[in-house]
């Protein structure tokens, strides 16, 4: 065996503009190819997705029908609980995979802190939940998409209150509705439908899950694995066990199972996909990017001093670690941006290293491009971040 081979910085960086869909040259043509290209797009924050999915089309004007269209007709995409117990947006096709290999197991955690929950606030008992479990589920499935309310028009005891935490500084009542129907989610058996408002809105209808196999949750594994050092690769065993939110026994066993291969990063060892160990080059031009928060490749590693320097993350994060809008140039974060209140797109650079003129016309581009196509519509950040609040303000 000789040496492991090195990627530095510049290579990273260009690697990420190409299997990123940021440079130019390697922009989608539809929001199925840029999920499918980023494995997952974070959907805590609905705008999110839209506005990940608009950085990275070529034709931005149809970001809005066209991600529309993929959730909510054709259902090529699905938003569900995923990595790290959060909301994400997969191709429908991944979602056995990502069931198996990361939903699994914290399913199996959230009912059973919802029936000690329950037990604790004198509700009823497991039966009975089972009962209204199988009952909600049959009337989902007649209605189609539903709000939970209208779930409990259709099976009253979701309305069933219980007081958690009795006794604690966080206590409360809780509704079986809104417990039930997260653990349902993270178990897989129902997503996200369409919103109630618009592409902005975070109150959304329920759906049936799609029908998917069960897998082999060791397979599933190596699957996702694969699928994701395709996409981000070189990664860290550090970064993958921080995206993945798996232990380091799974994250060790995935990588050996996909035959990812060993690389040399400037911070130490990294890992490619099986077949991905050839240098990559720079795209031919360029380029610049406005990248929403908790864009996917913001928070795309946990080890992000190669494309984000240090002193900027207090500006840019959130004091619980979620990334605010981003302005990028050529593989690297350089300042963020925000939209006033007039709907005004406007951005600020914190990182002045090798920023000339060409940048920071590549930047007003855009966000020209970004105002073009988001219109009227207001954005704000479910997480606000420093920068992104002072230029809202400003």
């Amino acid at each position: 065996m000789g040496a492991q081979r090195h990627i530095g910085v510049p290579e990273r960086r260009a690697r990420l503009a190409l299997r990123q869909r940021l440079a130019g040259g390697a922009r989608a043509g539809t929001p199925e190819e840029v999920a499918d290209a980023l494995v997952a797009l974070h959907g805590t924050d609905p705008a999110t997705v839209y506005l990940a999915v608009g950085a990275r089309l070529a034709d931005p004007a149809r970001t809005v029908d066209e991600t529309g269209r993929a959730l909510y007709e054709d259902r090529s995409l699905v938003r569900m609980h995923g990595m790290r117990h959060t909301v994400f947006v997969f191709p429908t096709g991944l979602t056995a995979v990502v069931h198996a290999s990361t939903g699994l197991a914290v399913a199996a955690r959230e009912r059973a802190a919802l029936l000690k929950a329950m037990a604790a606030g004198g509700a009823p008992d497991a039966a009975w939940l089972k009962e209204v479990e199988e009952s909600t589920l049959a009337a989902l499935a007649r209605r189609g998409q539903a709000t939970a309310a209208e779930l409990a028009q259709d099976e009253p005891r979701l309305r069933e209150q219980f007081v958690y935490g009795a006794g604690k500084s966080y206590e409360g009542l809780h509704t079986v509705s809104t417990r039930l129907l997260k653990v349902l989610g993270v178990e897989g058996k129902v997503v996200r439908g369409r919103p109630l408002g618009s592409w902005t809105s975070s109150q959304f209808r329920w759906a049936v899950a799609p029908e998917h196999p069960e897998l082999d949750a060791a397979e599933a594994q190596a699957e996702l694995l694969g699928r994701w050092l395709a996409a981000c690769g070189p990664a860290t065993e550090a970064d993958l066990k921080w995206w993945t939110g798996w232990r380091v026994t799974d994250v060790r066993r995935a990588l050996a199972a996909c035959g990812a291969r060993p690389v040399a990063l400037d911070e130490g060892t990294g890992y490619v996909a099986a077949d991905d160990v050839d240098p990559v080059s720079a795209p031919d031009e360029p380029w610049a990017a406005l990248l929403p928060a908790l864009d996917p490749t913001a928070m795309g590693w946990q080890q992000r001093d190669w494309y984000l320097a240090p002193e900027l993350r207090p500006h840019l994060f959130d004091r619980s670690g979620n990334v605010g809008p981003t302005v990028w140039w050529n593989g690297r974060v350089i300042g963020g941006w925000a939209q006033r209140p007039d709907g005004e797109i406007t951005w600020r650079i914190l990182d002045e290293e090798g920023v000339g003129r060409e940048t920071r016309r590549a930047v007003e581009t855009a966000a020209e491009r970004l105002s073009g196509w988001v219109g009227t519509t207001r954005i704000t950040p479910r997480f606000r971040t420093p920068l992104e609040k002072e230029l809202a303000t400003g």
